[in-house]
């Protein structure tokens, strides 16, 4: 209680009204750690399904995490619930249902809350994904990354590309809602190879597809051991306007950098972060943003499972937590709002930050006087100039 007190005193910031609110839950198990992967995840070598025992013990501690930070958000609605990891198809059915279980008792969820779960043909089963449906799940993101079974080995996956198909074959009756994700800019990969790649998985009739460029992050495998032929910036250019034209052709536009999607299709959940929402994350390693009238909160769990789950029990799952500077909020901001093609309204940045347009004046001129960011003087959203080179467009906004 008394934290509580202490986020509601007088501060910096004034926010006339507190953003929509999301869920996060991360579930850190995996097959087998990616060479590109950089997210918390941990590698279960005993099976492709976590044992029961395992399973439970970690949800009870996903309770426990949740309960105690109910007071922080008293009375607010959950508009959607992103279930991430890791692999969390490692996790049975039944498991799921337990948790989305546990969750509708605990939250206030809106009517249309979009439940998504993300899985890896690694483990996949026939009726599995069927299982999700019937636990809850109502949007599937499924990791294909490639169906080339090279690239796969490449990258590090333990599917291949038939299971990736019976994967999607499944997702597609099973969903309304389903996304496929894959990766480009592969080693040795061509124009025509990514067109192929394509044509596949459009074949599919996907209603949301989310295409990354591979990249090489620190703390990876492939940060200490590159992998060779990787294409060129002038050849990764070509392939995503190949990506952009072959998406739109299918009926998807492209809505943020990475995310191609149908009319009704469009990631709700991710909406929320890149329009500046706030977000409960519960479970190993996630991350929170919470918004009270004068401040912003950033939290982290603890990371590694076995030291998470014993916290969590303690009532003390977050290992650090720290309010947003006030000189940190535009850049922040911008970093996820300007992914988005059509930006946002500029009412959203005095309403999401509790400052005012003063504050990001000087670098909004900036911005346009570079042709990077739309003339409209009521929204903020970059030009096609801006998309293309969105981290210089992003940069402007840092604190001097």
């Amino acid at each position: 209680m008394a934290e509580i007190i202490k986020l509601m005193r007088p501060g910096q910031l004034s926010l006339a009204a507190l953003p929509p609110l999301s869920l996060y839950v991360h579930l850190p198990w995996c097959l087998r750690k990616c060479p590109y992967c950089d997210f918390n995840s941990h590698e279960w070598r005993e099976g492709r399904e976590l044992p029961a025992e395992q399973a439970r013990q970690y949800l009870a501690a996903l309770r426990a995490d949740l309960e105690a930070a109910l007071p922080l958000i008293w009375g607010r609605t959950v508009v959607s619930i992103f279930i991430g990891g890791g692999t969390p198809s490692l996790f049975a059915p039944e498991q799921i249902a337990e948790l989305i279980s546990d969750l509708r008792a605990r939250l206030r969820l809106e009517a249309d809350c979009e439940i998504t779960l993300e899985a890896n043909p690694g483990t996949f089963e026939r009726e599995r994904f069927k299982g999700f449906r019937e636990a809850g799940v109502t949007r599937l993101s499924v990791g294909v990354q490639s169906f080339d079974d090279a690239q796969l080995k490449r990258l590090g996956r333990v599917h291949s590309s038939e299971q990736a198909r019976a994967a999607l074959s499944e997702a597609a009756s099973c969903f309304e809602t389903f996304n496929i994700d894959l990766m480009y800019a592969l080693p040795g990969q061509g124009l025509q190879d990514l067109a192929l790649e394509l044509d596949t998985a459009l074949a599919y009739a996907p209603p949301h597809l989310s295409v990354y460029h591979l990249t090489i992050e620190p703390n990876t495998m492939f940060a200490s051991r590159p992998p060779e032929h990787l294409p060129d910036p002038d050849l990764a250019s070509e392939m995503l306007d190949l990506i952009t034209a072959r998406t739109a052709a299918a009926g998807l536009e492209r809505y943020e950098v990475s995310a191609y999607g149908r009319p009704g299709h469009r990631c709700a959940h991710n909406l929320n972060y890149w329009q500046f929402g706030d977000y409960l994350g519960i479970g190993a390693g996630a991350h929170s943003k919470l918004s009270f009238a004068h401040r912003i909160l950033r939290q982290v769990r603890w990371r590694e499972p076995a030291a998470y789950m014993a916290k969590a029990q303690e009532g003390q799952a977050v290992s650090n937590e720290h309010e947003v500077g006030v000189a940190e909020l535009p850049f922040e901001f911008m970093l996820n709002a300007l992914r988005l093609k059509d930006g946002v309204p500029l009412l959203t940045y005095l309403e999401r930050t509790g400052l005012g347009a003063s504050s990001i004046h000087a670098a909004v001129e900036r911005a346009r006087a570079k042709g990077l960011l739309q003339p409209d003087p009521t929204r903020l959203a970059p030009t096609p100039l801006g998309f293309d080179f969105l981290s210089d467009l992003q940069s402007l906004f840092l604190a001097e």
